[in-house]
């Protein structure tokens, strides 16, 4: 059976590539650019767009699985070719699909997929654990981490779990019709992933707590619209529960305990100058 990952050079689709292909699986990787995809030797990687739906016939030909996301990847706005999708879909034979979430909302995707008769599991993740990364470049620099909001806990989860979820997912049976709520094993305020990193890489990283309106000014130099704003501000002043509630999700579906946030910093301990 091919199983198909789209987004397959983002955060998500790049290991549950690695790992479906470590498993044994044929798989096809959809993405915009194959000569920059960069994927595993294994794997077969094909040009195409979800948004575009002109684009997915080679991709879908013979697949019996299929990794998709809720989104334009873009931008990140919502597909709104779902009935569209479905119907490449199905006339292709693919049996089970997996969807990325990109909203707490149900997308056009997700409700195209429900109603067209595909084994489907939704996967819901809260905060991704590489978001870390916007810290990177002033903890190299200065051992600086300038963040707002000391008090707000995320329950962050590595995307490789993310991923693995969704192998298991398509590869087993027993999971057609559940929406996964995926967390880490902690829920951590800010200087808490702060003095993790500085464990990790063995040196001194300070936490600099910036004030509502430092954190605003920040946000809006780097380029993000008013609406971004409103959410980044609703996350951190009043995030819904399932943001820091930690979930045992991860081990119930894959048999194996989530990632540490201590883990991923080891993974990605280059970024932050180690």
């Amino acid at each position: 059976m091919i199983i198909l990952v789209t987004g397959a050079t983002g955060n998500v689709g790049r290991p549950l590539v690695e790992q479906l292909l470590a498993a044994g699986h044929r798989v096809r990787a959809l993405t915009r650019n194959p000569a920059k995809a960069n994927l595993p030797a294994g794997a077969e990687v094909v040009a195409g767009n979800l948004a575009d739906t002109a684009s997915l016939s080679a991709a879908f030909s013979g697949v019996g699985a299929a990794h998709l996301i809720s989104f334009d990847g873009a931008d990140f706005s919502p597909l709104t070719n779902g009935p569209e999708i479905v119907d490449l879909a199905r006339k292709a034979g693919v049996r089970k699909v997996t969807v990325l979430k990109g909203e707490v909302t149900k997308s056009p995707l997700e409700k195209a997929i429900e109603a067209g008769g595909l084994e489907w599991t939704h996967l819901s993740p809260v905060e991704f654990m590489s978001n870390a990364l916007e810290w990177a470049e002033s903890v190299r620099t200065e051992g600086v981490v300038r963040e707002a909001f000391a008090g707000a806990r995320s329950a962050m989860i590595h995307e490789a779990d993310i991923a693995s979820v969704a192998a298991t997912a398509l590869t087993a049976d027993g999971h057609a019709g559940q929406e996964y709520w995926l967390t880490g094993p902690e829920a951590l305020t800010p200087p808490e992933k702060v003095r993790t990193i500085s464990d990790v890489l063995g040196r001194d990283v300070r936490y600099v707590e910036l004030t509502k309106d430092e954190i605003v000014a920040e946000w809006r130099q780097t380029g993000y619209s008013d609406e971004d704003v409103e959410f980044f501000l609703a996350m951190r002043t009043d995030p819904p529960e399932a943001g820091y509630t930690v979930l045992p999700t991860v081990e119930e579906v894959t048999g194996r305990p989530a990632r540490t946030f201590a883990q991923w910093v080891r993974e990605n301990a280059a970024a932050f100058g180690a």
